[in-house]
Formats: C-alpha cells, sequence, structure tokens
C-alpha cells in the first residue's frame, strides 16, 4: 500500500518497502517507519561549543550521536559519507534508547549533560530521537538538536517540549540556494521561530563562496533573525571544499569576518566559525 510520509515537506509517496529521499525513511507494511532506528555511525562525547552552541551550557561537554541519510542534498555536505547514504555502511552500531541513556548517565561525572541528536540530519530518524529525548528528560538529562531545519509542523511541535537547545542551520536567505540544495527556505524559518518560542535556539549560516556571501543578503538574514529576538545566536562558518564542491575555494577569512560585521548590525551575538 502506498504510504505518504508526514515527517519533512518532501511528503515522499512510497511504496511498499521502499525508502524515501532521506534514505533513512521506509514503508513497512503500510507504516513509513525510520529504518535508521538505533542505527548509530557516529558516536562521541564534544565539547557543547562543537555542536555549535555558544551560550548553552558553556564549558560543558554532550554525548553527541549520529546515524545516517538527510532530507537534503547540499553539494557542500561536511559529513556526506553518513549524511548522504543509506544503511549499507558496515560500520553501524545499534542501541536501544534504553542503552543510549544509561551511557548519557554513565558519563555524567565526565562533564557530560545530555544528548545531542548530530552529525546526519537527525529528524529523518524522528521516532529514535523521539525515544530517546522522553527517557533523557525523565533522567534530568539535556537534550540538544542539530538539523537543518527541514521538519513539518505538526512533528516538530511534538517534539519541542522535550528539547532543551537547538542549532539550526539557516543555509541561506534565498529560495534560489534553497532550490539548489532540495529544500524551501520557509519551511526553515517556520522551525527556527517556532523554536525559539520554546528552547534555545543558535542559528548558522555555511558561507559558500560564489553561493551566499552577498552582504545585502547577510543584512536581509540577520535582520529576520533579530525580528524573533536581537539576542537569537548567529554563527557565521568558513566553508572548505567538501564532497560535490570539492574543487571550491575555501571561504577567504575576511569574508567570514566582514559577513559578521553585516550580522551585528541586527545582533547581538554574532561568532565566526572555521576561521
Amino acid at each position: 500500500m502506498r504510504t505518504v510520509c508526514g515527517i519533512c515537506p518532501h511528503a515522499c509517496s512510497l511504496d511498499e518497502g521502499q525508502t524515501g529521499l532521506c534514505r533513512a525513511r521506509i514503508n513497512y507494511r503500510g507504516e513509513i517507519i525510520c529504518e535508521n532506528y538505533g542505527k548509530l555511525t557516529a558516536i562521541a562525547l564534544d565539547p557543547i561549543e562543537k555542536k555549535p552552541l555558544r551560550r548553552f551550557f558553556p564549558g560543558s561537554l554532550i554525548l553527541s550521536v549520529g546515524s545516517y541519510g538527510c532530507n537534503l542534498r547540499c553539494p557542500f555536505c561536511q559529513n556526506s559519507d553518513i549524511a548522504q547514504c543509506g544503511g549499507e555502511k558496515p560500520d553501524i552500531l545499534e542501541v536501544s534508547p534504553e542503552t543510549l541513556i544509561n551511557k548519557a548517565l554513565e558519563l555524567k561525572p565526565a562533564g557530560n549533560i545530555g544528548l545531542a541528536y548530530t552529525y546526519n540530519e537527525p529528524l529523518v530518524g524522528y521516532e529514535f530521537v523521539r525515544d530517546c529525548a522522553k527517557l533523557a528528560a525523565e533522567q534530568g538529562l539535556k537534550n540538544v538538536v542539530i538539523t537543518n531545519g527541514t521538519i513539518c509542523e505538526k512533528p516538530l511541535r511534538e517534539l519541542l517540549p522535550l528539547i532543551d537547545a537547538m542549532n539550526i542551520d539557516l543555509k541561506a536567505f534565498t529560495e534560489r540556494f534553497y532550490c539548489l540544495i532540495g529544500g524551501d527556505l520557509a519551511t526553515v524559518k517556520r522551525t527556527i521561530e517556532l523554536a525559539a518560542k520554546t528552547c534555545h535556539v543558535e542559528v548558522t549560516t555555511l558561507i559558500v563562496p560564489g553561493e551566499n556571501d552577498d552582504e545585502a543578503e547577510m543584512d536581509a538574514l540577520a535582520a529576520w533573525l533579530a525580528s524573533l529576538g536581537p539576542d537569537i545566536v548567529l554563527h557565521v562558518t568558513r566553508f572548505f571544499p567538501q564532497w560535490q564542491m570539492a574543487e571550491r575555494q575555501p571561504t577567504p577569512p575576511d569574508t567570514v569576518y566582514r559577513l559578521a560585521k553585516v550580522a551585528r548590525r541586527h545582533l547581538l551575538q554574532v561568532y565566526e566559525g572555521n576561521c
């Protein structure tokens, strides 16, 4: 039976056994499930600043986990080896939410404050994030999501009460750019708007030379973020050649500093990244 996935705006209509664009969600007996449930491709105890989150429990550590799959196709993807693949990766660790929470609790004496769902696009594995977040919250652990923001409003609203902080990619401020990566600017703006009302939010914009490095665009992006609150945090980050843009040149550091200065016309907290 053909079934439509309701997690993101792609709304993939899938036949039995068929996997969606994200390569992580599948039609199983007429129900869309996340095939990557509990399948980890990466796990590490990271500084919270690496997420990046600069204003959420600075100086702390957080247990960071990732799976596989993504619902965007950024040609400059920094984690393409896991984000742009399916479940064929050989080095997958399968864990239950209970096992993961126990691991996070074991690491509390080392400075761990909770769980960060990151590395690939975590929300294509929505059910795993939701189930882990419920258990983590019950144990007093923090839940952090690092996401591209491409999620439908209904599942987002259901998840947000469990989430303490998010870093959301605002990859550009034009529909042209989002068409390039297979996304939708309005959806990401709505995700940021809703999240900012319920949890700590920081935003990251990766500056790709010739694609989203225009001063007028940054000015508009920062002005819109400031309309949600001038204290929202923006990370303006330097691009390094990756995946399908491996032949491009890195973003000149001066470009990042210049655009960060533009953003500070509107925002109080702007950080340069990878410089």
